[in-house]
């Protein structure tokens, strides 16, 4: 059985288009690749998906990172 490839897995199709990914799904679709392949040999293919999850999830939380607010106790 083939594991579902990276195109089909949310959010890195959304990810390319330049649509923000929410560090949560980001994380979820790499819990799911993981997953998908526990206990298998990872391919070289495999290793190049899970590094563009990586790199969506990298810059979701990013960008999460700049949406915050600090707010100073006067």
């Amino acid at each position: 059985m083939s594991a579902p490839s990276i195109a089909h897995m949310s959010p890195t199709p959304s990810a390319h288009m330049g649509v923000p990914v929410p560090a949560s799904e980001a994380n979820e679709s790499i819990r799911r690749f993981v997953r998908a392949r526990r206990g298998l040999t990872w391919t070289a293919q495999d290793m190049a998906e899970y590094a563009a999850l990586l790199e969506v999830w990298t810059l979701a939380v990013r960008s999460e990172d700049t949406d915050v607010v600090v707010v100073e106790a006067a």
